[in-house]
């Protein structure tokens, strides 16, 4: 069973890998190549001309950077927001609790798509087009995040808010000197997955943003479709270089994600 089981993973994990293999073998030919039959999974002759193109002939290295820049500002805005957020609602009684927690839980299941036009007006009319003020607010709006972290706060005990309470700590201190410490497997979580959601992002920054050289990746490698030519080996080069930097963010935070639960299961 477990040899079956092993053999089932090995399938699936290349299962997983050939097109990645194709996009890297893709990249390192010429796009005429590339319509050759039998198709030529590993050239004889490796054509670094697309890599080349793209970071001295297109300013990839500039999107790079404010895809970075973007997805790293949200990441942290939303983690302190929502975090907040999910203490009140998990902890904390007030007028009107149950009400704002339905509207926001109504307020996921609107579709993204539905919010572009007029989200599109209201950066307008504060005149935050084509700004990184554009790609960086609309998202805080999303409460998702804050019922993921909310989940890890109602795990805790009460008594450690009563306890602290009692020796005099505010509100503020209960939740970034005992609630933040012991929830941050669940930061981690909603870091990563924050993180790759505005990485990915592409239908909004499309609207918003019109300078090429304020263009984030998706937005940037999406451009470089001609209307009548597809240069395939350049788009597959880009790819695979925007591929990089979120891969090696995840790899990071993955290795704290592990340790960060492996602590808490020695302390169950």
């Amino acid at each position: 069973m477990l040899v079956m089981s092993y053999g089932v993973l090995a399938i699936a994990c290349i299962v997983s890998l050939v097109p990645f293999f194709y996009v890297l073998s893709t990249s390192v030919k010429q796009t005429r190549s590339l319509f050759s039959y039998p198709p030529d999974w590993i050239p004889e002759t490796l054509f670094w001309g697309n890599y080349q193109k793209i970071l001295f002939e297109h300013p990839f290295l500039i999107w790079t950077f404010n895809t970075l820049f973007v997805a790293l500002a949200v990441t942290l805005i939303k983690l302190l927001i929502d975090a907040m957020a999910a203490y009140a609602l998990a902890k904390l009684n007030f007028t009107g609790k149950a009400a704002l927690t339905g509207v926001l839980l109504m307020s996921v299941a609107i579709p993204v798509a539905a919010l572009i036009i007029p989200l599109f007006f209201l950066i307008r009319d504060l005149g935050l087009l084509n700004s990184y003020w554009a790609l960086i607010l609309p998202p805080l709006a999303n409460p998702l995040g804050i019922f993921m972290i909310r989940s890890f706060i109602v795990s805790l005990p009460d008594d450690l808010g009563h306890s602290a309470r009692l020796d005099g700590e505010g509100e503020f201190g209960i939740f970034f000197k005992i609630i933040l410490p012991l929830i941050k497997p669940g930061l981690v979580v909603h870091a990563i997955f924050t993180f790759m959601l505005q990485y990915t992002n592409f239908l909004w920054p499309l609207v918003a943003i019109q300078d090429e050289r304020k263009q984030v990746l998706t937005v940037g490698i999406s451009s470089l479709k001609a209307n009548f030519v597809v240069d395939w080996g350049l788009i597959s080069a880009a790819a695979l270089l925007s591929a990089v930097p979120i891969t090696l963010l995840f790899i990071f935070l993955q290795r704290f994600f592990l340790a960060q639960n492996l602590a808490g299961a020695f302390k169950g």
